[in-house]
């Protein structure tokens, strides 16, 4: 598909399980743009232009994926880059209902944006940026969780 879709998040920090799922969206669609969210309500372990870059050099073998931070709604994003599908990681049920939510909030503001849901491959299905930074905070080894480039940020 020549589709532009955007996998919008916090990434803070990127994951394997983010990044499954956009290299496998980049296989599926003309072009994913990952929207880094500034996500006022959080307390990131990242700055916003931190998380960015880290996307940015996690993809950077990815020609079709571009890497934009952003705040407010998802929807003028998505309007302002003429997407009109969002791809959302579903790790399993405790994620569906939330995702849902999202996905009929999002076609109520925006008319004809249509979300995808997309699960991580088996060996990601657990893992979360909020499981990520609790091990981080307790100084347990997170290598075999993110890029290496994150693991570096990290040290």
């Amino acid at each position: 598909m020549n589709q532009t879709v955007i996998y919008a998040g916090t990434f803070d920090p990127i994951t394997n399980g983010h990044l499954d799922i956009i290299q496998r969206s980049s296989r599926l669609f003309g072009k994913v743009i990952v929207a880094v969210a500034k996500n006022p309500s959080k307390q990131p372990l990242f700055s916003l232009e931190q998380r960015v870059e880290l996307v940015q050099q996690s993809c950077q073998m990815l020609n079709n994926v571009e890497v934009i931070g952003f705040s407010g709604l998802l929807v003028d994003f998505a309007k302002q880059h003429n997407a009109t599908t969002l791809i959302r990681g579903i790790r399993g049920a405790d994620d569906i209902e939330y995702e849902i939510q999202l996905a009929q909030l999002n076609q109520k503001l925006a008319g004809q944006l249509e979300t995808i849901f997309l699960p991580p491959a088996v060996e990601w299905r657990y893992l979360s940026s909020t499981m990520v930074r609790e091990i981080y905070r307790h100084q347990g080894d997170v290598g075999q969780f993110v890029p290496e480039i994150v693991l570096k940020s990290l040290r």
